[in-house]
């Protein structure tokens, strides 16, 4: 069976600097990096976060609030057979710009969740 690990959530605004500064100044996020233009990166309590405007080019739908929670898998394309199996909607797959992999679907209740390549 493959292995699992929280990656990050990622949220979606349409002002990333207002949004990421909120979570700092509200909830004790720390800011990490900047992500180009697109937006920043941020440690809440241990937990990635990524705070970012839609990104261009994305192949599936975006949309802001918290689009997406993302868990690293050891076996990509065996948790992509079992989550066929086991019913669940596959909205896309396709490369990200650091060449890993991933994997958005659709869980329970619309919730979207991504899989990506586990990183060595």
């Amino acid at each position: 069976m493959a292995e699992f690990k929280l990656n990050h959530l990622h949220f979606k605004t349409p002002d990333p600097k207002k949004t990421a500064q909120w979570y700092v100044d509200n909830v004790g996020a720390t800011m990490v990096s900047e992500l180009g233009t697109l937006g920043y990166k941020l440690d809440l309590h241990g937990i990635h976060m990524n705070v970012t405007t839609l990104v261009e080019g994305q192949p599936i739908e975006q949309f802001y609030g918290l689009e997406h929670v993302a868990i690293d898998t050891s076996d990509l394309p065996g948790t992509v057979e079992q989550l066929k199996a086991n019913g669940a909607k596959i909205l896309g797959q396709f490369q990200v710009g650091n060449g890993r992999n991933v994997c958005f679907f659709e869980g329970p209740e619309g919730v979207r969740l991504e899989v990506l390549e586990m990183q060595e």
